[in-house]
Parts: structure tokens; sequence; C-alpha cells
């Protein structure tokens, strides 16, 4: 097991450099050709700077909470992926109190990309980071107190439920009582900043028991998902992909009856080519149609707001015989399908909770 740790560990690394390695070599030159730049610090004009001073004194500094580090007060802990700020001090604060470190956490409320007016910038599309914007007025939150050095970080825990499936005789109170534990398991990595210190690297690895190992340095944020959201604010058409729009069977086109359209012969749907909205379909008309006198269903992934779970309870409402196996143990969607399951009973439905034979994608 440690030997497949070590080749998978060798592997990500290889992935996350080359990641950021086409973040920064790439994919952000071109969009500043493009007229879309992501600003540093350093770039910022004396109007922009003010700007985004503003925007921290109004919106970032009134919910962020800075954590010093001492005897009275211990490392806190730190949820799933949020981002986080390890702060190195010198001096002491209003209190006459002394701490050589500290521990922002940004809220998830926040963006963590902002969008600069486009009067104030000398391209089409300026962008700033919040992890910018806390490194430039960090040292407002420690008054009297000088800022050595202050660097992100982001900590992935061990996010696996330790259910016994077959020693658990209810599932479901076993499961929902693991699942407030879930973002606060053992740690399993650590991304930091690639400037961040030694110290504090090493500070940061003795908190969450890893090892070097287990540390990613990046060139970059630490978490580039929240980068997907720009595109939404870019009108530039020709530098996005044509949207996909899912075809039709001509057998559905001519009825909107799906019923109709069943008894004229065989359908068969290729997804995702093909549209999904005749299932839903199918579920809406069953819900309200009187023949229908039964719905058995097997649910795997549902999110928290599914069209197809709104049919079932109307359909259970209806007083149609609803019969629902939920998957209890789909990965991160657990608590979604628990609560669903919950409400199909609230309203009469028949549901059977389990992990019930295999998975096929």
């Amino acid at each position: 097991a440690r030997e497949v740790y070590r080749l998978v560990c060798d592997e990500t690394h290889a992935l996350v450099k080359e990641q950021y390695a086409l973040l920064n070599d790439e994919i952000l030159p071109q969009l500043a050709s493009e007229g879309i730049r992501f600003l540093k610090r350093g770039d910022w004009s004396p109007a922009q700077r003010e700007w985004i001073s503003a925007f921290f004194f109004r919106e970032v500094m009134p919910v962020i909470t800075p954590i010093g580090l001492d005897p009275s007060h211990p490392f806190p802990r730190v949820l799933n992926k949020s981002l986080n700020f390890a702060v190195e001090l010198e001096g002491r604060d209003a209190f006459g109190r002394s701490s050589d470190a500290a521990i922002v956490q940004a809220p998830r409320v926040l963006p963590r990309v902002i969008q600069l007016p486009r009067e104030l910038g000398d391209s089409e599309y300026c962008f700033v980071f919040l992890s910018s914007i806390l490194h430039e007025f960090v040292h407002e939150l420690f008054a009297g107190m000088k800022v050595l050095g202050c660097y992100q970080f982001r900590v992935t825990p061990n996010s696996n439920l330790f259910v016994d499936e077959e020693a658990v005789k209810n599932l479901r109170t076993k499961i929902q009582g693991e699942l407030p534990q879930r973002h606060f398991g053992d740690a399993v990595r650590l991304e930091v900043a690639n400037n961040c210190s030694e110290a504090m690297t090493e500070f940061l690895l003795g908190q969450f028991n890893l090892t070097e190992r287990d540390l990613y340095r990046v060139a970059g944020p630490v978490n580039l998902v929240r980068l997907m959201q720009v595109p939404d604010w870019v009108m530039r058409d020709n530098l996005k992909f044509k949207p996909f729009k899912p075809g039709t069977p001509k057998a559905l086109q001519k009825s909107s009856n799906l019923f109709e359209a069943i008894r004229g012969g065989d359908i068969l749907l290729h997804h995702p080519y093909q549209s999904f909205n005749p299932i839903i379909e199918l579920l809406e008309q069953s819900a309200t149609d009187p023949q229908v006198v039964a719905i058995k269903m097997t649910v795997y992934r549902t999110g928290t707001d599914s069209v197809l779970m709104q049919s079932l309870l109307r359909a259970a409402q209806n007083g149609k015989e609803v019969t629902v196996v939920v998957e209890l143990m789909a990965r991160f969607d657990e608590e979604a399908n628990i609560g669903w399951a919950t409400k199909l009973e609230e309203v009469g439905a028949h549901v059977i909770y389990g992990v019930v034979g295999y998975k096929v994608h």
C-alpha cells in the first residue's frame, strides 16, 4: 500500500506542476493578449489600488476574523479545501499579547476572483484574486504588529465515510452521524503558495501530521476551480466553445404525450448526445396520469435541486405507489440522497436504503 501511495503521489505532483505551468505560461498570457488580464499587486494603478482598498474595507475585512496562535489559542480546525492564510508576525497586538503566527480563514461567501470596473482597467476585462487583496492589506488585521509574511494554503482531508455496511443495522442513521465530520477528517494533502517560507511550511506540515510527500507548492491560486466562473463574466463568444444542443429522436418530436410515442415502438435515447428531457417529461406525465398506478426507480445521485425527485414526490402525493431504491453511499451526495428519501417517506413513498448491486458509469 505504501508503494502504491508513493506512485500516486509522484504522478499527482507531476500533474499539478503541469497544471500550473499551463496556467502561467500559456493560458494567462493568451488571455492577456485578448484583453483579459489578471492583475498582480505590482501591476495595480493608483486608481485601481484605491478601488481595491475600498473593496477590502467594505466587503472583506468585516467578515474575516484573524486567529492569533498562542497557548490559549491553538491551531483552528480547517474546513475541507477552504482558502486560508498563514501569517508570520512580529511584535505585540493591541492587548499587549505577542504571537509569532496567525491564521486567517477566508469565508466561502467571499468571491475568489473580483472583476474591476471597466473604466479602471487598461484592458477590456481586469480581474484580481482575493488572495492578492488579502496579501496587500493583511497588515490592517494586526494593528501594532509587523507582518513578516502571508501565505495562502489549503488542506484536503480524508473524506471517506468509515461505515461497515454489513455490521451496521441502520445504515442511514450511521451515515447521518458520520457526515458532519467529513469536512474535518485527517489531512492527506497540503497545498501552499510557492513563496511560503520553510519555517511556515514545516509548521503547517506538523500541524496536520503530514510529510514532504504530501506537500504541494503551487504557483498561483490554491483552488483553480474558482476560475470556472470567469468565462460567464467575459462576453467573448469567439473565445468559447459553441454550446452543444442535444437532439431529440424523431419519434418524440411528433407527439408531446410520451405514452403515445412509446406505444408506437421502442425509443432508444443516447446520452449525452440526445436530450435527457424525455426522461423528465415521462416522470412528470406519470405523476399526473390517472392510468399510471405505480412508479419504481433506483436513484443514485440526485443533487439538492432535482426535478426528477420533485416528480416522484408529486406522484406519491397523488396516491400512486412509488418505490425508490436510494443509494446511500453515493460519494459526496449522501446528504442530498438522505434528504430526498426522508421527503419521499413523508408523503407515503416506499424507500429502500442500501448499497445495492453494481454501479456502472
